[in-house]
């Protein structure tokens, strides 16, 4: 039988004592001043066994990471139609860039990119009579925490430095890709990045995606497996920004990261597992939580390949 807290505990000694390289997202006020020495993970196994080391109990900023949950919302009530909006091919550029863009007439390469999840926000506006409020019940009933909320100190830090956004928001709404009020579309993206979770929220919220689309314990499906597996796709070949091809490369599994620090990946039908540690590489990625996967699927040989 697997020792999985002997082997995370090791990882995770192992990396803590090894120089921490990259940066916090300084870039956004708020998140600047979070330690840069943070380090937690949290695995949650489909059985309903779980494992945690180092700062797991800890929140921080899920960022990128939202927008798989935003995707899954659209998802389940757009079905296929959502990528008449928004593609599903890998961009292998930076997760703001503008350039393509104009190219694509403005529909974005894939939903985790930031034009690609604005879009998905302003699907959400006309599918949702409240998106928010939509996302943190969902938040909430997927991770079985009824505290999860909003950080509108972070939302509103993001919103005095998202000049990136709102330009890529414009162009889109110039070539007819953003159907609502780019101000309100844009306060919704900002809000729903804000969110604070911690490692072991965070692998619970995701264990529907190890799951064929439901909680382990059955009691919400958020989507039928074929979307799933679909999700899971999205997850492995653009999860990473331009470093998806790396991750799918070193560790094998889908996942998601944020510009908080944060990652969560899958096994389908085994687990979830979190990490967060804030410092970032120059793609944007947690140097630590990259670190930390690649010796995991190593040592487990638990990985999709």
């Amino acid at each position: 039988m697997t020792n999985y807290q002997n082997i995370i505990k090791q990882i995770h000694g192992h990396l803590s004592l090894q120089k921490n390289y990259g940066e916090v997202a300084e870039y956004i006020p708020e998140l600047a001043q979070v330690n840069a020495e943070k380090f937690g993970v949290y695995l949650a196994m489909v059985d309903g066994q779980s494992y945690c080391v180092g700062d797991w109990q800890d929140s921080f900023s899920m960022q990128s990471i939202v927008k798989v949950l935003l995707l899954s919302l659209a998802y389940t009530k757009l079905g296929g139609r959502l990528w008449q909006r928004v593609g599903v091919e890998p961009s292998g550029t930076p997760f703001n860039l503008l350039g393509i863009l104009e190219n694509d007439n403005g529909i974005p390469r894939n939903p985790f990119s930031n034009a690609g999840a604005i879009v998905v926000c302003d699907v959400l506006m006309d599918l949702y009579e409240d998106p928010r409020q939509a996302l943190l019940q969902l938040v909430r009933e997927l991770s079985g925490d009824n505290f999860i909320q909003f950080n509108k100190q972070v939302a509103e830090s993001e919103k005095t430095e998202g000049y990136r956004n709102v330009a890529l928001i414009n162009l889109m709404k110039s070539l007819g890709n953003i159907y609502n009020d780019v101000d309100e579309v844009l306060d919704l993206y900002f809000d729903c990045c804000s969110i604070a979770i911690n490692c072991e929220q965070l692998a619970k919220t995701f264990l529907f995606l190890a799951n064929h689309g439901q909680t382990i314990d059955g009691h919400t499906r958020l989507l039928n497996p074929s979307q799933a597996k679909r999700i899971n796709a999205i997850m492995l070949t653009c999860g990473f920004y331009d470093e998806a091809g790396d991750f799918a490369y070193k560790v094998g599994l889908p996942g998601k990261s944020g510009v908080g620090g944060g990652i969560v990946a899958v096994l389908p039908e085994k687990y979830s597992i979190a990490v967060w540690s804030p410092r970032l590489n120059d793609k944007g990625n947690s140097y630590r939580g990259l670190k930390f996967l690649e010796q995991f699927t190593t040592d487990t040989q638990l990985s999709i390949f």
